[in-house]
């Protein structure tokens, strides 16, 4: 059984083939909450590795950041819940409009055909992104102020919680409640390397900000011992929970 600190991280499953996606979920089943499938495994297997995580036990965050006109939007949510995934995201960029029917179509189709919703969340700004990048594309406010902005709109928009970056969780927090899902990249343990993420911070710091799920890839599938190192990870949120139930 899957304790309360493995049921909040999410290995990135960020591989280029069913067999090697395969390994991953039987080598971690039992030792993470979900295993996210993004877009270069689902663009090469499909719909099937998600049946196959299924089959295995395992849960799906399905990370495909949908952004289009709403109508195109609702369709491909109604298709992932009928997949069984546990979290799916959009993109907030993609505006209200686009969220609100993203929200009413997961909610219809999961009613009439008695699906269990999945955590509809949002993706505020990439953590490989900074205020340069945003700068370079029209965006004239920094980070830190349009992570929360997103996030309210997600919110707003009747979304479940955001993926962002671990160090504008705290200011999700005061913006949005703490009844709001915070999704976490860029999060890299003491013994791994940084990476091309740019906004990172520790599992532990993430959690004691505030952070519900942890996305964690390399820092797992490049350790020695992958499962010995997604074991460490989930010892170190155990510890951030316990501080704060303290």
């Amino acid at each position: 059984m899957k304790t309360d600190a493995a049921a909040r991280l999410a290995f990135a499953l960020d591989v280029d083939s069913f067999e090697e996606a395969e390994k991953w979920v039987k080598l971690l089943h039992g030792k993470v909450g979900l295993f996210k499938v993004g877009k270069q495994l689902f663009t090469r297997c499909g719909p099937e590795v998600v049946r196959m995580i299924r089959a295995e036990g395992g849960e799906v965050f399905l990370d495909l950041k949908y952004h289009d006109i709403p109508n195109t939007v609702a369709g491909a949510v109604v298709e992932a819940c009928r997949l069984g995934v546990r979290m799916v995201n959009v993109h907030a960029l993609g505006g209200e409009a686009m969220m609100r029917a993203a929200r009413q179509a997961v909610d219809r189709v999961c009613t009439e055909e008695e699906l269990e919703a999945p955590l509809l969340i949002a993706v505020t700004i990439l953590t490989s992104s900074d205020d340069e990048t945003l700068r370079a594309v029209g965006i004239d406010r920094p980070v830190t102020e349009i992570v929360p902005r997103l996030a309210v709109l997600a919110q707003k928009s009747g979304l479940d919680g955001v993926v962002a970056s671990p160090r504008e969780v705290g200011l999700i927090r005061q913006a949005c409640g703490s009844d709001f899902a915070v999704v976490t990249p860029g999060v890299r343990p003491s013994f791994a390397a940084v990476n091309d993420q740019k906004r990172i911070t520790t599992p532990a710091d993430a959690i004691r900000a505030g952070a519900d799920y942890l996305v964690v890839g390399r820092p797992i599938s490049a350790a020695p011992d992958p499962a010995a190192a997604a074991e460490m990870i989930t010892d170190e949120i155990a510890a951030a929970l316990a501080e704060s139930d303290a």
